[in-house]
Parts: C-alpha cells; structure tokens; sequence
C-alpha cells in the first residue's frame, strides 16, 4: 500500500532503482507512532549518531552552505518555502528540502523553486545509500541509517552539488533529534506549538517545545511566533536560546490573523536576521512560495471547488476552517473527506468539524499508521456528526462530489498522505464505473 501513494509517477529509470533501495529501509513517516505502538519505539531515537556519520561519509555537505531551518507544529512548510522564495527573489541560488511530500517525491528537494532533476536525485540517492552500505560494512553509526535520514543525506547533497548559496531545511519531526539537525542554521524558526506526536516528542507542550528548540545553535538568530506570555512553551524556547547564546526573536501574530499573515510574519523576520531584504516577501513571492496540499483549492472537472490542506491538530483545522470561510463561494458548510494517522487526536478534529460542515467521508489511505475508516466512523457519530465510511481515498471522493451542493465544496484535510492520494484524481479522470477500487 505504501507504494500506491509513494509520488513515484513517471520517474527516470535511475530514480526508480533509487527508490527501490531506499524504500528497504525504515521509513518512520510510514511508522505507526501512537502511544504504545512498536512504530513509537523506533523513532525514539537516542542520538543523531547514524545521520551525523552519514554526514562525514559524504563529506559533510551541509556545511557547504548558509542554513535557515525551520520547525514547529504547523505553517513549518510554508514558512520555509516563503524564506526560500524571497531569497531566490533577491539573486541567490537557493535549495529548500521540505517534508513529507504530497503526489512526487522529487517535491522534497527543491533549487531555485524548481523540484530537483530525476537523474540529480538518483545519483545523489545512490551516492548516499552506498555510504550507508559501507557503515554497514565496518559497523559505525550510519549502518542503522533511516530513510529519512538517506534522503537528508541526498538532499543536502543535491545542495553542495548545484554550490547553492543558501539552503531552508524544514524539519521532518521534532527538531533535537531529526535528521536535519545535522545543519548549522544561522537563523532557526519555531513556527508555534500544539500537542503532535507525543509518544515521541513528549506529552506536555513544554516538553515538545524543549525538543523542537533543539535546532537552536550556538550564536544562531531564533525567530518564534510563540508568545512569552505562554507559561508552557516560552521558558522552553527562552532557555534554548539562553544556552547557546541565541538571539531571540518573538514575533505577536495577532488572534485575528490569516495564516498567511503569520507565516509571512514568520518569514520576514526570518530573513532580516539572515541579512535579506523582507519588502521581497511581496504578492509574487508568496504566489511562487505555495505548496501543493496547504489551503490549496482546486476544482474537479465540472464540480465544486475542492480546498486541500494536511491539518492534522484540531488547532490547525479550526484556523483552517476560520480561514476558508471568508474566502469567495465557501461560505456553505463543506463536505469533508476526512483521513488521520493512528496516532493523531482524530476525536479532537471530530469537534472541530462538528456544528461547522455537512458531512464527514471517514477514509483512510490504507493499511498501517493510519486510522481505520470503520473507527473513524464510530468516532464521527460519537462527535454528532453526519458521516459515512469509504474504503478508499477515490471512493470517498467520488461520495463526497455527490454529496455536495450546487452551492457546496469539498474539504480534504487530516493528512498530507491524504491530500496526496485525492489531488492525484483531481487531475485525473475519476473512474466512477469503479467505485470498488
């Protein structure tokens, strides 16, 4: 299953053989991290040791270039792709290596706003996992390498390759102990903090916001749009920035705030620590700065307009579902196409969605860390909401579009996995002969 929705389409023979070696390996986005589960155990990591010597055996390449890196609950991505955006405006080859990706894994790794070639990828994918064999070889760190960890390594190499200037690196979860924190970044983001993976990253919001913080380097500029009037997240920030003498950069996002608005708060702070001119963060830069699947509206052909976004805590949602309504022809209550991981609050986004839509189609995009569609149903009645169980992302798409009003549209949210699955029918023909598929 987990090749159905891998992005693979149409890629260079080189890249295909890449990524069949690379998908031997663990991948802990396609883990089960609920509290308790085999899958929660593996991604707590220890150290950084495997991606630190990976690092050495491709000889160090992210040192190679000027770092942002970004983390924190929500906006990471955008923000990210916002900062690389505005530095590409200002004459600067820039690389952006952002996660997960939502149709095509070649949208992780990006140079000058443009998804790096097949054949770049591939060569860097292979250089990469034969380090990895060698470590296996003689036994260091690197042997117990994860995907992510592989594909960081191939990234960053894909960067020193093309002599970028500068690179934004969103981390891939957490922060301390992601694979990216192998990175010196000058200026660190920590976007905000919510309640995500706490069978990983802790149960508390001080306890994620200490790990998040992690990315913190000595002498680094940290940009924050979490208040120091938040008892629980703020010490954890402040005494990061403290401990490596950090300067620290609060930046007020307004309660009435679009998200847009706070990401490109975000953005420019961002970028006058790093020494860019913020005016570039103008109209164009945000247009050519937005990812596929975050507030993303789409249309199907000759139905309603559809929104895509991967809010996976029910905080996001509700921005989200703020956001939207003020936007032209969604003000009626959506239809919801509605996918969770195992280990996200799937009751929480049920109240979320509960008084503010037409209908839930519980779905799932298969077997493993994702919640089953029957269960999500059960959670669905139990929130008061009118809901139906699809077996599929297609199926539940396909219902949805019939479902909806004349006046209605249609919102896929819970899950970047998700999202990636229904915007590959969105530009494909709908088979709805197949509605078993």
């Amino acid at each position: 299953m987990q090749k159905e929705f891998s992005g693979r389409g149409g890629v260079a023979p080189a890249l295909e053989a890449a990524l069949e070696r690379l998908d031997r390996l663990v991948n802990w986005e396609r883990a089960d991290r609920s509290s308790g589960s085999p899958g929660a155990t593996a991604v707590r990591r220890v150290d950084l040791g495997p991606a630190r010597d990976l690092m050495e055996r491709l000889g160090n390449p992210q040192k190679r270039f000027r770092a942002v890196h970004v983390a924190g609950t929500k906006g990471k991505g955008s923000v990210a792709s916002l900062i690389a955006a505005a530095l590409s405006r200002a004459g600067r080859t820039v690389g952006l290596y952002t996660s997960p990706h939502v149709e095509r894994v070649q949208e992780r790794v990006a140079i000058g706003g443009e998804p790096v070639g097949d054949e770049a990828l591939a060569a860097q994918l292979v250089r990469t996992l034969d380090a990895r064999a060698a470590a296996e070889r003689d036994g260091s760190p690197a042997a117990a390498a994860s995907w992510f960890d592989v594909m960081t390594g191939a990234a960053f190499g894909a960067f020193a390759a093309a002599e970028v200037d500068a690179a934004v690196v969103e981390v891939g979860l957490g922060g301390r102990l992601d694979s990216t924190n192998v990175v010196d970044g000058e200026v660190a983001v920590v976007t905000n903090i919510d309640l995500e993976h706490t069978a990983i990253l802790g149960e508390t919001r001080a306890a994620i916001a200490a790990e998040k913080a992690g990315i913190v380097k000595p002498g680094a500029a940290v940009v924050t749009g979490v208040s120091s009037d938040d008892a629980e997240a703020w010490p954890a920030i402040a005494a990061a920035a403290e401990r490596s003498g950090a300067r620290l950069i609060p930046i007020e996002v307004g309660s009435g705030a679009t998200i847009e608005a706070g990401n490109r708060a975000l953005a420019a702070a961002a970028l006058a620590a790093f020494g860019a001119d913020a005016a570039l963060l103008d109209e164009a830069t945000v247009r050519a700065a937005r990812l596929p699947g975050r507030l993303e509206e789409l249309r199907a052909e000759g139905g309603p307009a559809v929104v895509l976004d991967g809010a996976h805590v029910p905080s996001s949602l509700a921005a989200v579902l703020d956001e939207l309504r003020g936007r032209p022809g969604l003000g009626s209550a959506p239809t919801v196409v509605l996918g969770t991981g195992l280990d996200k609050d799937a009751s929480g986004l049920l109240k979320v969605l509960a008084g503010r839509v037409d209908r839930v189609l519980c779905t799932s995009v298969g077997a493993g860390p994702y919640r089953p569609p029957g269960l999500l149903l059960a959670e669905a009645e139990r929130a008061g909401l009118v809901a139906e169980k699809a077996t599929s992302p297609r199926v539940a798409f396909e219902a949805a579009l019939r479902h909806s009003r004349p006046d209605g549209w249609v919102l896929v949210t819970g899950s970047l996995h998700l999202v990636g699955a229904v915007r590959s029918l969105i530009s494909a023909p709908l088979e709805k002969s197949n509605p078993a598929c």
